[in-house]
């Protein structure tokens, strides 16, 4: 990284504290609503992935704690259903485990156009308003496995993953559940990094940290207001963003 110039880095530090706000605001979606735009800054999946998975830890353990405490203090129930949790966990683990091997070993060009071809899918269903949703229990199996393999293998099986979630974990405990989820996942990513010895650029944490916590207090009052508001139009602008930049990111990385 340290070979951009000055208004790269400045870009970089507004497209993360963009992704605090949409990670804190709906509890995922942070590293696959940023991910594409910061791909086609600096096209090296590995340069930003460390920092992101190093962000979901610090601040998925603070929301679910924070959380949690204030629950215990006020009788409430938990914030997190730990139970599902424990039993997804089971299933991802070693798709898992097979996506960051592929992060690390396939070529940058097959990563970035694997990161670009699922964002652009995405991105069509915010534009379609189509959501993505389970409705057998294969089905559901099938989506943890995939979600839990391209979350290995980029960060960004969120989308998958959530829909088999939402349709067993209450509203009131889903960000949080989603959560602990990363924070484990991203665990066995880090992990992965330091036994593969990828830089897992620790000097760039001094001043991407602070700009994701900006993002994150701020995603966290959204999150109030995106419980009860309608945000179909939100979703539909953002998609139309998305969808361009996976296709200019595609076109970069081919060309």
């Amino acid at each position: 990284m340290e070979s951009l110039v000055f208004y790269q880095y400045v870009l970089i530090a507004l497209i993360f504290i963009w992704s605090g706000v949409i990670r804190s605001a709906l509890g995922f979606g942070g590293v696959a609503l940023a991910l594409p735009f910061l791909l086609i800054i600096d096209d090296r999946p590995q340069i930003y992935l460390p920092i992101m998975a190093a962000h979901l830890l610090v601040f998925s353990s603070l929301t679910v704690i924070k959380n949690h405490r204030s629950a215990k203090k006020g009788f409430a129930e938990p914030t997190v259903a730990w139970s599902f949790l424990g039993k997804a966990l089971l299933i991802m683990v070693i798709p898992k485990c097979i996506g960051v091997f592929g992060l690390i070993t396939l070529p940058t060009q097959i990563i970035n156009t694997i990161i670009f071809t699922i964002i652009g899918v995405y991105s069509m269903t915010y534009v379609l308003n189509y959501r993505i949703e389970s409705k057998h229990k294969l089905v559901d199996l099938l989506f943890l496995i995939v979600g839990g393999y391209i979350s290995g293998a980029s960060l960004i099986g969120a989308p998958l993953i959530v829909a088999v979630f939402s349709k067993y974990v209450s509203r009131y405990q889903l960000r949080d559940t989603l959560f602990a989820l990363w924070f484990v996942l991203v665990c066995i990513k880090m992990g992965s990094f330091v036994i593969a010895d990828i830089d897992l650029q620790l000097s760039q944490h001094l001043w991407l940290l602070p700009c994701a916590a900006l993002g994150h207090v701020v995603g966290s009052r959204i999150h109030q207001y995106l419980l009860t508001a309608d945000s179909v139009k939100f979703y539909r602008i953002l998609g139309s963003a998305l969808l361009i930049t996976s296709t200019i990111g595609l076109i970069k990385a081919w060309s």
